[in-house]
């Protein structure tokens, strides 16, 4: 389906408290900061927050917004039951499209990886005599 619809969106301010007051994952870049909650929802969802403070033109907050809109939808399928809050972090102006896409991908990896830890294999070492 193209397009982010509603159901994929924090779209209240009670819905971001829920994340920022008590994150079950956090990840650190220095050009984003994610916070992670599992939900009750039947889907992700995403929010954002981009700071004036950090990113000056409305064209680059704009641009990151549509860069992080995209990855997580593509990537939404790995995590189910998740409410995701990305914050930009000062100086991602100064990264183009593919640098923003790769450290995105990256973090969605680690989401991922976190909530779904490899499990343990079988195999146990021989003893030798």
């Amino acid at each position: 389906m193209p397009g982010f619809p509603k159901q994929n969106r924090l779209l209240n301010a009670r819905e971001y408290q829920s994340v920022f007051d008590k994150p079950d994952l956090r990840l650190s870049h220095p050009n984003f900061l994610i916070l992670c909650r599992i939900n009750s929802q039947t889907s992700s969802r995403l929010g954002m927050v981009i700071a004036k403070k950090n990113l000056r033109l409305a064209t680059q907050r704009n641009r990151v917004k549509r860069l992080i809109r995209e990855t997580f939808r593509h990537q939404q399928h790995q995590f189910n039951h998740l409410d995701v809050i990305v914050l930009a972090r000062r100086n991602l102006d100064t990264l183009d499209n593919p640098e923003i896409v790769k450290i995105l991908n990256k973090q969605w990896k680690r989401i991922q990886k976190k909530l779904n830890p490899p499990s343990q294999t079988s195999e146990k070492p021989t003893a030798r005599a």
